[in-house]
């Protein structure tokens, strides 16, 4: 075991299982370990390297912010947040924004925002507001936040948890509809579920979902932390059915994949409900933060990066379906946001990542059984076809060594 592995098992808390390497840098697509082997990364840290790591633009930002100014807290004004949220709101079609830091943090503040905007405005009775989300969901680790989840892991041995949260089945128009109540706040979801499996919902879903929260009086809010800012093919994967939420989250790739940033926005009736106190952070929207964030987004324009991400997402879709394996159950995603399902019976999607580290591909298993290919943006054709070629050996390996066993 590497003496860094022994470090870090030591002092850090065991709240992942990472794969067994040590990364010291990283440029584009391309990161290194301690010994210098080269690994192509298919994580993206989650979508949040979607621009690449080290973007020219996004590093010579930060070496000019960090000497000018940093951390100052929203008790002052600054000159980068104000063009920061004015880019957020005009390429997201939302009226107000308002930033924080983790995807976690940002959740927090819809769920505020949903449930003030329920009692000042709906006018549900004092502390009576339910918000909807779907099983499968994954919004964060805060206490709050995995009241609404329905994974056994996420809750042993941290509640007790608040109430306010209705479950229903992601995909089902039908049962949220039953679900929706007078008392109903918001229906939080995300446009594909990501840490579920990269689950995609049935065609018309999320627009259904839409007009039938319009119909209720209910808010749309729609989870874009992971599959936001071009992940999908599209600015929003909600685009994809032109689904205009009432709410949106957004994180992740909006820190260029620098630093944390990430923010709620939502029409102006929504964000009306905060006043001074109501909610805040001590560095959310700081001005190293804002800037980066700004030109993030700048670059996701000029770059075309969304585009792009529809144009290698369909081609690494088509050559993955080609691969023949029986360990494949299923390839689904959007853009550059695809699971490739493995068949737990014959292997788990731990094994396949773990074989394929050892090529130099980097990704990572959800559930033990799904194996994420969520590249940066940037990534190019070549790259891709030698992706590919390291998954088709490695699942050929697995299955012959299944068989001689």
């Amino acid at each position: 075991m590497s003496e860094r592995i022994d470090l870090e098992a030591r002092y850090c808390a065991q709240n992942y299982h990472p794969l067994p390497v040590v990364l010291t840098r990283a440029e584009g697509a391309s990161v290194w370990d301690e010994n210098g082997k080269k690994y192509l990364d298919m994580m993206s840290a989650y979508s949040a390297v979607s621009h690449g790591h080290g973007h020219d633009r996004l590093v010579e930002l930060v070496r000019e912010q960090v000497g000018r100014l940093n951390i100052v807290s929203r008790a002052f004004y600054t000159d980068k947040l104000g063009p920061f949220l004015e880019k957020a709101c005009t390429l997201t079609g939302q009226d107000m924004a308002l930033p924080m830091n983790t995807g976690a943090e940002a959740v927090e503040t819809a769920i505020k925002a949903a449930r003030k905007w329920a009692y000042t405005v709906k006018g549900v009775a004092s502390d009576n507001a339910e918000i909807i989300a779907c099983r499968g969901n994954f919004h964060g680790r805060t206490t709050t936040v995995v009241a609404m989840s329905d994974e056994p892991q996420y809750k042993e041995g941290f509640g007790p948890f608040p109430p306010g949260f209705r479950l229903v089945d992601y995909g089902d128009i039908g049962a949220l509809e039953a679900a929706i109540t007078g008392n109903t706040a918001a229906f939080l979801v995300e446009p594909i579920q990501g840490e579920g499996g990269i689950v995609v919902p049935p065609a018309g879903y999320l627009k259904a979902a839409a007009e039938l929260c319009r119909e209720r009086n209910v808010l749309f809010i729609a989870d874009e932390i992971q599959t936001g800012l071009g992940r999908t093919g599209r600015m929003l994967a909600c685009e994809h059915e032109d689904v205009h939420p009432d709410g949106l989250i957004l994180g992740k790739a909006l820190g260029g994949g620098i630093l944390p940033v990430s923010m709620f926005l939502a029409r102006r009736e929504v964000m009306n409900v905060f006043r001074p106190g109501d909610h805040g952070s001590t560095f959310g929207g700081n001005p190293l933060a804002a800037a980066v964030g700004l030109e993030a987004l700048t670059i996701l324009v000029d770059d075309e990066l969304p585009q792009r991400s529809a144009t290698m997402g369909d081609y690494l879709m088509d050559q993955l379906r080609a691969i023949d394996s029986p360990l494949i159950s299923e390839i689904r995603g959007r853009g550059l946001f695809i699971g490739v399902e493995i068949d737990p019976a014959l292997c788990s999607a731990r094994q396949v990542c773990e074989m394929l580290m050892q090529r130099g591909l980097l990704s990572k298993e959800t559930h033990e059984t799904v194996v994420r290919l969520a590249p940066p943006l940037i990534i190019s054709q070549d790259e891709i076809d030698w992706a590919v070629t390291q998954i088709r050996e490695v699942l050929a390996e697995i299955d012959e060594t299944r068989l001689a066993s």
